[in-house]
């Protein structure tokens, strides 16, 4: 098969949404339509002994939230899907955001109970500054939720997108009866199951077919009649082309949980989900039809099984194919590498892949040589353009409480900060460990990854500093003099920068104003800036 058969035949994709709206439920659902899977297991659930497959991570089962990214391969109709389930907290957003850039499309959960929520705003506002095309399942129609016309008029307000339903439910709550396919024509009906795959379907092309009140009731189909009626005269007919440029979102209602209306989703989404497009680097645009290999970091990952330390760099192919035992530019080091076992995934699961095509994600095992943003080439020096760089909110000193176990403190802060969702500073003379964050919620997982992977016990210590600015200056007496007074405020970041931290935004616009000559930059890469 040739390249452009193989880019073709891939879909890559990340699915989105605010905390607790069912992302990880959906995901393990599509796997098991995918046939990836036997049985689904899930996410919180007393009953169902089975973690979802995309928490891998011990503290992701035992809260039931996504702290990680985690990638997922499968095969459907004749095409290979990758998904990208991210982490729904606003504290890890950074994962997410950065996910975003691997993706060619994403899927936005939104719980028909809460609606739109504050982390699917800045979620899709960084879908719509990249044009990413979207599709909403609007979920947990077994629930008493609001009013469908009502979470599609807010979802165009709140989003800023203009929407056409696909399909349209048949009441909700403890009345939800299934929904009907507006774009194919036929009757999914409700059956709660929520580990097996509901079959019961019904061809009804035309919705006046009296088999309609037989199968909901003559009160539920004529809602039905109304509310399709009104869908046609009210939104836009499905435009391909306008869902592709990011412009019109099409919306599929379900429950996750009970694998309804899921089907529908992924059944539509082989129809008209993009292939694997290419990207902006600093030099010119990379098309995936390229002869020559292209791919970039987007993730790393210490650890992903425990029981052999591994770290793993996640890599997205770009353009041409990628082979395993050939040798590949790594364009910040300037250096070739060969990789003998690279994988692909099933979450936590790994295959040794002989090759990968534009869209596929593959892991490569990491000694060190990998950052975030690094990009691998077969010869030819750019950057990937728009991975984003964040700059930490909340700062703690890092305590080791068990002075046996420095080796494996030093190494786990070490790897686990390597992954992105934090920042280590170091201040001399006295060793001292601060670690930067954009949330609370990652010091919890830090402390608790360092304590169950690398059998170190350590405690946070809260410091007045608000904000970590990477420092340069072409005057090299001025910077050693501001590095001399301010020595209680500068520490190292990982590769050796200096860097000030500010006890508050105050302080910092003082210092700015008074040094004219340094210049303060909110990451270590000066290029582009999160802040949010």
């Amino acid at each position: 098969m040739s390249v452009v058969q193989e880019i073709e035949k891939r879909r890559t994709f990340g699915i989105i949404s605010h905390p607790d709206a069912g992302k990880t439920t959906l995901t393990e659902k599509l796997l098991l339509f995918g046939g990836a899977i036997q049985v689904a297991g899930a996410v919180k659930s007393n009953k169902i002994k089975k973690a979802a497959t995309s928490d891998f991570m011990e503290i992701e089962k035992q809260r039931g939230i996504s702290v990680a990214t985690s990638v997922m391969t499968f095969e459907y109709r004749d095409k290979l899907i990758n998904i990208l389930d991210t982490p729904g907290h606003k504290d890890f957003a950074e994962d997410t955001y950065r996910t975003l850039t691997a993706v060619d499309s994403v899927i936005m959960v939104v719980d028909s109970v809460k609606g739109v929520e504050a982390q699917t705003r800045r979620l899709m506002e960084v879908c719509a500054m990249r044009k990413t095309p979207v599709i909403v399942f609007i979920n947990k129609l077994d629930r008493e939720g609001r009013d469908p016309f009502d979470l599609l008029d807010e979802i165009e307000k709140e989003l800023k997108i203009r929407v056409r339903p696909l399909t349209f439910p048949i009441n909700r709550g403890s009345l939800f009866k299934g929904v009907y396919n507006i774009h194919k024509k036929y009757l999914n009906l409700f059956r709660p199951s929520t580990q097996k795959i509901a079959d019961e379907v019904l061809q009804i092309t035309d919705l006046n077919d009296p088999a309609l009140d037989k199968q909901v009731g003559e009160r539920d189909a004529a809602q039905l009649r109304e509310d399709a009626e009104m869908v046609e005269a009210v939104y836009d007919t499905f435009d391909i082309n306008e869902y592709l440029k990011g412009n019109l979102a099409p919306v599929f209602f379900g429950s996750a949980v009970n694998n309804f209306g899921v089907q529908e989703l992924l059944d539509t989404f082989v129809e008209i989900a993009p292939v694997p497009r290419g990207r902006e680097t600093d030099k010119r645009f990379v098309e995936p039809n390229e002869n020559k290999m292209t791919g970039f970091i987007f993730k790393i990952h210490a650890n992903l099984d425990p029981k052999h330390r591994d770290r793993i760099a996640f890599l997205r192919i770009v353009s041409g194919k990628f082979e395993r035992h050939k040798y590949f530019h790594h364009v910040r080091l300037q250096k070739d590498f060969r990789f003998s076992t690279p994988v692909t995934f099933m979450a936590q699961s790994k295959n040794i892949v002989d090759e990968a095509f534009p869209g596929d994600v593959v892991g490569l095992y990491d000694t060190g040589n990998f950052k975030i943003g690094d990009v691998l080439t077969e010869g030819e020096d750019f950057n990937i353009r728009g991975i984003p760089s964040f700059s930490p909110e909340i700062f703690k000193e890092l305590i080791n409480t068990d002075p046996m176990k420095s080796k494996q403190l030093e190494k786990g802060i070490s790897q686990l900060t390597d992954e992105g969702v934090a920042q280590l500073f170091t201040q001399q003379p006295g060793n001292r460990k601060f670690v930067g964050t954009v949330g609370e919620l990652q010091f919890e997982v830090i402390q608790y990854r360092l304590q169950h992977e690398y059998s170190a016990n350590c405690r946070f210590q809260p410091i007045s500093m608000t904000r970590a600015c990477w420092l340069r200056s072409d005057n090299k007496q001025k910077l050693d003099e501001f590095i001399r007074f301010k020595q209680t405020s500068i520490v190292q970041d990982k590769d050796g920068h200096t860097v000030y931290l500010a006890p508050s935004d105050w302080f910092l616009k003082m210092e700015r104003e008074n040094n004219p000559e340094i210049e303060f930059h909110f990451n270590s890469e000066f290029k582009t800036e999160v802040t949010e």
